[in-house]
């Protein structure tokens, strides 16, 4: 028995320090959302999961409208904070530290969250969604490096480099049979972020 899981990581979203959770999308984030959408108008989606931050949430939004569905939260799904959220670090300084994750699965600067931590509280979730939804297509708002832990746990070649060649929106496909990854199509072609 098949069963999809797509991979939506949230679109453009201005940062702004100190608002990790509540940043909604740009405008060019906005339009893109509703592109998602038409991306996913043909699939028979049965259940929507997404992280509970704000651009997560609106990069689903048309597709649950459009569905009829409502948005599930969870912070299961938030984003891996590879540093404390309470101080800030060049953007060099997290790209290595991401880099280094993806090799030393326990490694994360001061007040961070490991790869191995983060997929000890998301892959509970994606399992019990791939059993509750055996057969069906579930949407995940999700973000890159969450998305990429996620990827990272089933098969371990969706490292840095892929995060890194990744797109704000983006869209994987994600096709199990049971609970064993079974193949992975990008679904949407985007600028790299």
């Amino acid at each position: 028995m098949k069963t999809t899981l797509y991979m939506v990581r949230h679109a453009e979203s201005p940062f702004v320090f100190g608002e990790e959770r509540t940043r909604g999308l740009s405008e060019e984030g906005t339009a893109d959302a509703v592109k998602v959408a038409d991306v996913l108008e043909g699939v028979d989606i049965s259940y929507i999961a997404s992280s509970h931050y704000e651009r997560a949430v609106q990069t689903v939004q048309s597709i649950a409208e459009r569905k009829g569905l409502p948005i599930n939260r969870f912070e299961a799904l938030r984003e891996r904070a590879i540093k404390g959220l309470d101080y800030k670090a060049p953007w060099e300084d997290l790209l290595k530290a991401i880099e280094v994750s993806f090799v030393d699965l326990d490694y994360a600067l001061e007040g961070g969250e490991s790869t191995r931590e983060a997929q000890q509280r998301a892959i509970p979730l994606i399992e019990q969604l791939l059993q509750d939804y055996a057969g069906k297509h579930v949407v995940i708002g999700t973000h890159g490096n969450i998305m990429t832990i996620i990827m990272h746990y089933y098969n371990k070649s969706y490292g840095f480099d892929f995060w890194n060649r990744t797109s704000k929106p983006d869209i994987y496909k994600m096709t199990f049979h049971h609970s064993q990854l079974e193949r992975v199509e990008r679904m949407w072609k985007g600028k790299p972020f």
